[in-house]
C-alpha cells in the first residue's frame, strides 16, 4: 500500500474510536515492517440477522482492509455450539447445529453492507475445531488455569453468587484463544465485552510458538431502550436489513443521553463533530429532536442511500409526528378472512391471535384512522380500507 503516514500515524488512525489496544506500540511495530497484517474477526451466529451494534466493529475491521492487510471474517459455526459466557449471568443454552446453519446462511450478505466482502477471506471455525481430538483439547485446557479463568467479571460474578458455571462455558475462551493459533493472525477485534477471549489468545500464541496477536476492541453500542447493549433477543436492536422506514423510526426512539453515542458509534461521524454536537446540546443551541432526525437519516443513508433517507424522514414526520396516514402502503387481499385479529396476523404485524387480541384491547389497532377496541371485532368495509397498528404498522385490506 502506497501512504505518506508514518507507521505510528496509520496505527492511530486504525484505532481511532477504539477502547482497548494491546498494544499500540506493537501494532507500530508491525506496521512499520511493510508487510501486511493477518487480521480477523469473528463472529458467532447466534440470531439470524446482524444489527448496527454489529456495524461498529465491522466498520474496524473495514479500516484494516483500505489500509491494505489480509483480512478474515470468522464465522464461528463451531464455537456457537458452545456458546459465549461473555456478559451473562446464567448458562447460555448452546444452540442446535439446524439453528447455527440457519442463522449463518445470509451473514456474508449482511456483513457486506459494511464490509468489501471481495477484499476479505470468510472461515468458518469449525474447519480447525471439529478436527480436534480430546487429546489434543486436554493440552489447550492445561494451559489456563481455573484461577485465571475466574478473572472475568462474569464469572467471577456468577461463581461469587453461587449462580452455576458449566465447565464447557470454560472451554469457549480456549476455543476462541485456538482460532487465532490456527489462523495465525497479527491482529484479533471485538467488542468491549469479548476482550478477556481476546488477551487469553496472546499466551497460547506464544505457546505455539507466534507472537502473541495485538488485541484491539470497541464500545458496545447501546440498544434503543438506552439501557443495554443491541441485542435482537432483547428486541432494542436496529437491523442491518430493516426497512428504511423502520431503521429510522427505531433511532428516532432512542432517549437523548445516547444522542452522541449514536452519532459517533452508528452514524460514523468523527470525534470532533460528535464534540461540537455535544456542545450545542449541552448549551441548548441544537435540538435533540432535530439532531435524532438528523442522526437518524445519516443510518439509513449508510444502508439504503440517501435518496431512502431522505424518503424515511418524510414519511416519520409525515405519519409519526403529524399523524397522517401514508399515501403509499402494502396491500392484503381479505381473502375471505372476515376476523380483524386474522388480518392482523396475516399482515405480519402480530405473531399469533392471542397477541393479535391483546394489540386490539391496549387500543393499538385503529381502521382508517378509528380505533378498534372489540378483540372480535369483524372486517366489515365494504370498499378498501387501511389498518393500522401502533403509529408505523400500516397495510391497504382489499376485499
Amino acid at each position: 500500500m502506497t501512504t505518506t503516514k508514518t507507521a505510528r500515524e496509520r496505527a492511530e488512525f486504525l484505532t481511532d474510536g477504539c477502547d482497548h489496544v494491546e498494544t499500540l506500540a506493537e501494532l507500530t511495530e508491525r506496521i512499520a515492517t511493510g508487510a501486511p497484517l493477518r487480521v480477523y474477526l469473528g463472529l458467532d451466529p447466534t440470531s439470524a440477522d446482524l444489527h448496527i451494534g454489529h456495524a461498529v466493529v465491522l466498520r474496524l475491521l473495514q479500516r484494516f482492509v483500505d489500509d491494505g492487510h489480509d483480512v478474515i471474517l470468522l464465522i464461528g459455526d463451531f464455537t456457537a455450539r458452545i456458546g459465549d459466557p461473555s456478559g451473562r449471568n446464567a448458562l447460555r443454552p448452546p444452540l442446535s447445529t439446524e439453528q447455527i446453519e440457519a442463522n449463518m446462511q445470509t451473514y456474508a450478505a449482511q456483513a457486506g453492507k459494511v464490509l468489501d466482502m471481495s477484499r476479505v477471506t470468510l472461515k468458518y471455525n469449525s474447519e480447525w475445531l471439529s478436527k480436534l481430538t480430546f487429546a489434543d483439547l486436554y493440552k489447550l485446557l492445561s494451559q489456563t488455569t481455573v484461577a485465571q479463568m475466574l478473572e472475568r467479571n462474569d464469572f467471577a460474578q456468577r461463581y461469587a453468587q453461587g449462580t452455576p458455571i458449566a465447565l464447557h462455558e470454560f472451554v469457549y475462551p480456549v476455543a476462541v484463544a485456538y482460532d487465532s493459533v490456527a489462523m495465525h493472525v497479527d491482529v484479533e477485534l471485538g467488542g468491549s465485552d469479548q476482550l478477556f477471549n481476546l488477551l487469553i489468545s496472546r499466551p497460547y500464541q506464544v505457546h505455539a510458538g507466534q507472537r502473541p496477536e495485538i488485541c484491539i476492541t470497541v464500545p458496545l453500542l447501546e440498544g434503543i431502550d438506552g439501557e443495554k447493549k443491541m441485542s435482537k433477543s432483547l428486541g432494542n436492536h436496529i437491523g442491518l436489513t430493516d426497512a428504511p422506514n423502520d431503521m429510522f423510526g427505531k433511532t428516532m426512539r432512542i432517549p437523548d443521553a445516547l444522542i452522541a453515542r449514536y452519532a459517533r458509534l452508528a452514524a460514523w461521524r468523527s470525534a470532533a463533530e460528535v464534540a461540537a454536537l455535544e456542545r450545542g446540546l449541552a448549551a441548548g443551541e441544537r435540538s435533540p429532536m432535530d439532531e435524532k432526525k438528523r442522526i437518524a437519516e445519516e443510518i439509513v443513508a449508510l444502508y439504503h442511500g440517501s435518496d431512502a433517507a431522505q424518503a424515511a424522514r418524510a414519511w416519520f414526520e409525515r405519519t409519526i409526528q403529524r399523524g397522517e396516514i401514508p399515501a403509499e402502503m402494502p396491500e392484503l387481499p381479505l381473502d375471505g378472512r372476515t376476523k380483524l385479529v386474522d388480518l392482523i396476523v396475516a399482515a405480519g404485524f402480530a405473531d399469533s391471535k392471542r397477541a393479535a387480541t391483546r394489540l386490539v384491547a391496549e387500543g393499538g389497532v385503529r381502521i382508517d384512522g378509528t380505533p378498534v377496541t372489540d378483540p372480535a371485532a369483524r372486517w366489515t368495509a365494504p370498499r378498501p380500507a387501511v389498518l393500522q397498528v401502533g403509529s408505523r404498522k400500516f397495510v391497504r385490506v382489499i376485499p
